[in-house]
């Protein structure tokens, strides 16, 4: 009998249509066109703009791309999990708003917090559902209004980040295709360089934090930028290695959309070309959880089924990993 796995049957993405260049930011903080581009590859980022506007909105537009792409119903769906750093509110979960707004009635909804990592962790946990043969269709998605945590005073991070949401369907595959591997990282003491210092139950909101601007996303660019180069691209190297795959194998690799400079550094690792790599880092900058699934969802049309492609993310926590699977249609 031939093994079940989970296969990814449909992708559709949603980013606002408010550009903010390169150009807008030099305006808005001491930086230039040339600083960014250099040392991030980014030239552009989408922002979502509007009154109680929530990343929910855009997560909604992805997964009714999915439902229409599949041909189904909402209704149809088992699971939704919703990769995000960003939620609507602290609590219910985004993933439960979403679920409202599209009229999944029959799924049970949740949120999963992996900063940049969350849609492979939420992508392998869904996973797991389709393998043991208790749900059929399980919506994946990653999204993230990261400007709503910017602080857009401090060049270190307002260059980096956007807002976009991206989400796939996974299904039962017995042909082979499918998630084949996937090797998933944590090391909670890289805390003290990437986090958000103010708004949870350590430091609620108050006067004081905001008007210290704690609200808002703090990183030590160095220690992240020396740990991320390495992690990511260790952990695509090492998944290749366990599954007998070659550089020549390798159909695509979509890595998390962090820093050119860290996403050459994983195809290096991994002995891949840069003409085998996704990139939409120069539109769209990092949309955190948002990243693979628009990447995928913007080279769909060069996919082909039996694909090797391999997922690579790195994000704060720190946590990172690899995902390898084969294209199922």
């Amino acid at each position: 009998m031939q093994k079940v796995r989970a296969a990814i049957t449909a992708v559709s993405g949603y980013v606002p249509p408010y550009v903010l260049n390169n150009a807008e930011l030099e305006q808005m903080v001491e930086t230039t066109d040339e600083w960014i581009t250099s040392r991030t590859g980014i030239k552009e980022r989408r922002i979502l703009k509007g009154e109680n506007q929530g990343t929910s909105v855009m997560a909604v537009e992805a997964a009714k791309g999915v439902l229409a792409k599949r041909g189904i119903s909402a209704a149809e769906l088992d699971l939704i999990i919703c990769a995000t750093t960003t939620p609507d509110m602290q609590f219910p979960a985004t993933a439960n708003i979403i679920a409202d707004k599209i009229g999944a009635v029959n799924a049970f909804s949740y949120d999963l917090q992996a900063a940049c990592s969350g849609f492979i962790y939420s992508l392998v946990t869904a996973s797991k559902f389709i393998e043991s043969g208790t749900h059929k269709k399980v919506l994946v998605i990653g999204a993230d209004k990261m400007s709503s945590i910017i602080d857009y005073t401090d060049r270190q991070t307002c260059v980096i980040f956007g807002d976009g949401a991206g989400a796939v369907l996974l299904e039962a595959d017995t042909e082979g295709n499918g998630i084949q591997d996937s090797i998933l990282k944590s090391d909670g003491a890289g805390c003290t360089h990437l986090h958000q210092k103010a708004g949870g139950s350590r430091r609620p909101a108050s006067h004081e934090t905001v008007d210290a601007r704690q609200h808002y996303v703090y990183q030590e660019g160095q220690a992240v930028f020396k740990f991320a180069v390495t992690r990511m691209a260790d952990v695509s190297a090492e998944i290749m290695e366990r599954n007998n795959l070659t550089a020549d194998d390798v159909a695509w690799l979509v890595p998390h959309q962090a820093n050119l400079r860290i996403i050459e550094a994983t195809a290096n690792r991994m002995g891949v070309g840069m003409d085998k790599v996704m990139l939409n880092i120069q539109r769209y900058g990092n949309t955190t959880n948002g990243t693979i699934p628009l990447c995928l969802w913007e080279w769909e049309s060069q996919l082909k089924k039996g694909d090797n492609i391999v997922l690579a993310a790195f994000g704060g926590g720190f946590t990172w990993g690899s995902v390898y699977l084969k294209w199922a249609y």
